[in-house]
């Protein structure tokens, strides 16, 4: 009888050894290798008991287009969620959706699937962590339990195959969660990498044989990650990810890969008493709760995929007793910012090397586009200064290490959507080489100097709201 090898597989990366170690090479995780029986996944058992295989088939490209008859995707009902995934499910397609506890990721796809349902499509919801009476009770307490969406409370993924096989195929089938899945054809316990990758491996070849929709539900890490092997992300046609600080009330899906649409495009959530109700001018509820007379926030004119996005911008410059100053931000990349903070004392004449900042963007949105610098730096030298931004006023440009303002993309969206909410200035890059009419007046810029001296002679200040704040440096 040939000898077992021993396999060792890390659960947080899926390296692969032949032997226990303590610290995972690959991702330098400690204890988190455990021996698994190798089993021969989907393909494993002799060859007499493998059902017997046609001979594969090509077909022309041209003459696809003419043959299909179904649309090649199917619209889901929610505009948000349409959006993000690029105008609707495709067929066969498998998205991995993920994010933190209790954020409504549950409560998101039951509404996605009713409203599927109520088209007429066949949808199937099945649950690895919740009985069939706990998601009947959800769907009650969202309104939605009389759709005729199909439930089921089962983990072995080749039971669950064989039961979505019978009859139609679904349309859509809802897997959550994917750490939860078996397959017999492995022996470890459910939620390590083997299982999770050959259960994710059994859903994927059922949903491109049957054109069916999977979306797999993955639990996420500390650090915001998927849980689970990284090969699963790759072998999935999407990957989307449900954001928001459950302190707020807003709710980000957004999508972090698409084999079938851009990854760029966000959807607006606001979770309400009667589940998630879709945003359409998100802009308006971000700003509703805005400070005009306060120094230390300026309004950003940003971009998210197509749809132009504004958001308050908040910063606190306050003086420090500590020898190294606290640099806290939330909701922008803290690189991002002490570069803003580096071009602010070489080129502004600013002295931030005595103070601690804080920044924040506020409604829990995340931000990563480099347009946001001017709207930044503009925050921060209000509060330094205690002078307060004209309200009426927007911000977006890009700040170089040598405190030039560069251009940035799609300018005219930007401006036509802070028009549409009642803002009548800009202070943008100055423009290079754009054509057509601007969509309200602007302040064009070059240089931060221009910016910090604008700032400190034009803005309206409240009284005493410059004491014990910092100074700005002395001209040399």
């Amino acid at each position: 009888m040939a000898k077992i090898q021993q396999t060792f597989v890390c659960q947080s990366c899926g390296a692969v050894y032949n032997r226990w170690r303590g610290r995972c090479e690959a991702c330098n995780g400690w204890n988190t290798i455990v021996e698994e029986v190798p089993g021969g996944g989907p393909q494993s058992g002799p060859a007499a008991t493998r059902p017997s295989r046609a001979r594969g088939r090509v077909f022309p490209l041209e003459g696809l287009t003419g043959e299909a008859k179904e649309a090649p995707r199917i619209a889901s009902g929610i505009a948000e969620l349409d959006r993000v995934t690029g105008g609707g499910f495709v067929r066969g397609s498998v998205i991995l959706l993920g994010g933190d506890p209790g954020i409504g990721k549950s409560t998101l796809l039951m509404q996605a699937s009713a409203a599927m349902a109520a088209k007429g499509e066949r949808v199937a919801y099945i649950s690895g962590e919740e009985a069939v009476g706990q998601v009947r009770l959800r769907a009650e307490r969202l309104g939605l339990a009389s759709h005729p969406v199909e439930l089921a409370a089962e983990t072995n993924v080749e039971d669950i195959v064989e039961t979505l096989s019978q009859g139609r195929p679904p349309a859509l089938a809802i897997i959550d969660s994917i750490q939860t899945m078996w397959t017999e054809t492995v022996e470890s316990a459910p939620g390590t990498v083997t299982q999770v990758r050959s259960s994710a491996q059994a859903l994927i070849r059922f949903a491109k044989t049957t054109g069916t929709a999977v979306i797999l539900v993955g639990h996420v890490t500390k650090d915001g990650q998927i849980a689970g092997p990284r090969v699963v992300e790759h072998m999935v046609d999407a990957v989307a990810s449900f954001e928001g600080d459950q302190g707020h009330h807003f709710r980000i899906l957004r999508a972090v890969k698409n084999r079938f649409g851009p990854t760029d495009e966000i959807g607006v959530f606001e979770m309400t008493d009667g589940g998630l109700a879709e945003v359409p001018n998100p802009s308006a509820l971000f700003l509703a709760s805005r400070d005009h007379a306060a120094p230390g926030t300026a309004v950003f004119a940003g971009m998210e995929g197509t749809r132009p996005l504004l958001v308050e911008i908040q910063a606190l410059v306050a003086p420090s007793a500590l020898g190294m100053p606290r640099r806290a931000v939330v909701g922008w990349d803290p690189n991002r910012l002490s570069m803003v903070l580096a071009v602010l004392e070489a080129h502004g004449g600013i002295r931030l090397g005595t103070h601690d900042v804080y920044l924040n963007v506020a409604g829990g949105l995340r931000i990563s586009e480099p347009a946001a610098d001017l709207a930044v730096a503009a925050a921060l030298v209000s509060s330094l200064s205690g002078a307060v931004l004209p309200h009426e006023s927007v911000y977006f440009g890009e700040i170089g290490l040598s405190g030039a303002i560069r251009p940035v993309a799609q300018a005219t969206a930007r401006l036509k959507e802070a028009q549409k909410l009642g803002f009548a200035k800009a202070l943008t890059p100055e423009a290079r080489g754009e054509t057509g009419e601007r969509a309200l007046s602007t302040e064009a810029l070059r240089h931060i100097a221009d910016l910090v001296s604008g700032i400190a002679a034009g803005a309206p200040r409240r009284a005493g709201s410059d004491r014990g704040r910092g100074r700005y440096a002395e001209d040399d």
